[in-house]
């Protein structure tokens, strides 16, 4: 080629480069698809990995709260825990160690963490941080870096994804991820398990003996991440409250609904075409579809909890009966149009979004006969089709045969909301894999 067509086949490269562009960028709305929607989330994602590399350097985090972590586009990674962030623990800031107990429901070779200051007002000093396997951990401790360093700043209002590292991720274990850090705290105040912690500026996170303080919490961090056989199923990421999170069940125990339906899924010989492997509960007690007492409503955070988790194939929504017993909606057609908004952005992503009835709540004060004819409505509007695209009939599997506003007695925690071991038992085992 001579030097004088050289700029000519340059331009028309480029004129052809931009008009490509422009026929992925500019459509929005329903009409441009989904398959639209995900080509913007793999530029997103791409942008946002381009934007985190050149802010390490710097010693700032990785990318934002606001998107979907990198790789949630189809990368090979899939969430295997998750736990999703509800405030800024009032008085934190004080340098400690932390060891968060997780429990992994799917396995792989590869692992990767994230690191949250979503509600931090000052950059959070992240000082080192460490995985184990909690049955070994003198033998599988290894340390994590961010963009090739132990020690990195996450800014106010953003994350850090940790470096991909080679490491034997056992499916239904719990693991440790002790962080060593000072700075704002997000946390999951009732992980409904016992987590560890040490307070001061000496560095535990790499010290595999036992830790002295006990807490109820999960801090810092939001996401484990794996790679392996199994990651091109994907997951199925639960956006719940209070029923979710598992209030009711034996603390420590993993007796969640959520549990029992990834040990389903797990043991499955011959898994429907499709359907998921892993589960992430991103449940948070006194959370609300619309309104609610605790943490971000559902709209407010369903892309960051749902959407945005890695390997993510379908959404159950299992949200509502704590915007009637608050108080703050008691209108079903709002509830209901809340719900098949869901549906719409999930839609818009190419993700399932299934819903739960609202679960029976007779025997509390709060839950009056105006909300019982709220939830009433609303079951019978899910029920009948034109919500979600598949329903967990909560209400059924958990109501009394001869009192149906009320738990069934052996399904009852003793609060006449939360369900039991038993309860959560029947949930899980009651939900088609292949509805997934």
């Amino acid at each position: 080629m001579s030097t004088r067509t050289r700029p000519a086949w340059l331009a028309a490269v480029t004129v052809l480069v931009v008009a490509v562009l422009c026929a992925v960028v500019v459509p929005s709305g329903a009409a441009a698809g989904a398959g639209v929607a995900r080509g913007l989330d793999s530029l997103a994602s791409a942008s946002a990995s381009a934007g985190a590399g050149a802010a390490a350097g710097l010693g700032a985090g990785q990318g934002s709260e606001a998107g979907p972590d990198p790789g949630a586009g189809g990368d090979g990674w899939v969430g295997t825990w998750y736990s999703a962030p509800v405030e800024a623990e009032p008085g934190g800031g004080a340098a400690r160690t932390v060891r968060n107990i997780v429990h992994t429901t799917m396995g792989g070779s590869r692992a990767r963490i994230t690191v949250s200051n979503l509600f931090g007002t000052a950059p959070l000093d992240l000082r080192h941080t460490t995985l184990a396997t909690a049955a070994a951990p003198a033998r599988t401790m290894r340390t994590l870096t961010f963009h090739g360093r132990a020690r990195i700043s996450v800014p106010p209002g953003g994350q850090a994804v940790s470096d991909p590292l080679t490491f034997e991720v056992p499916a239904a274990a719990d693991l440790y991820i002790s962080v060593y850090a000072a700075g704002p705290v997000t946390w999951h105040p009732q992980a409904l398990g016992t987590s560890y912690e040490v307070p001061g500026e000496t560095d535990r996170a790499a010290d595999p003996g036992a830790f002295a303080g006990t807490t109820g919490a999960w801090r810092y961090v939001t996401a484990l991440d794996v790679q392996g056989p199994e990651s091109a199923r994907g997951s199925v990421v639960v956006l719940g409250d209070s029923i979710t999170e598992g209030v009711g069940s034996t603390p420590g125990a993993d007796r969640r609904w959520t549990d029992v339906l990834a040990e389903r899924l797990r043991n499955l010989r011959q898994p429907p075409a499709g359907a998921p492997r892993a589960v992430l509960n991103a449940g948070i007690g006194g959370n609300g579809l619309l309104t609610g007492r605790s943490g971000p409503s559902g709209p407010d955070r369903f892309q960051r909890d749902a959407l945005g988790r890695a390997g993510v194939r379908t959404v159950i929504v299992e949200l509502g009966i704590n915007d009637l017993l608050s108080g703050g909606e008691r209108s079903a057609d709002a509830l209901l149009a809340g719900m098949r908004d869901l549906v719409r952005r999930g839609h818009a992503r190419g993700v399932r979004v299934l819903g739960t009835t609202l679960a029976p709540c007779g025997g509390l004060r709060a839950c009056t006969a105006e909300v019982e004819a709220v939830r009433e409505t609303v079951n019978a509007a899910i029920r009948g089709g034109g919500v979600y695209e598949g329903v967990i009939d909560m209400d059924r599997i958990l109501r009394a045969p001869d009192s149906p506003r009320e738990l069934s007695p052996p399904y009852d925690s003793g609060d006449h909301l939360h369900p039991s071991d038993a309860g959560y038992r029947a949930v899980g085992a009651a939900i088609d894999p292949g509805a997934l």
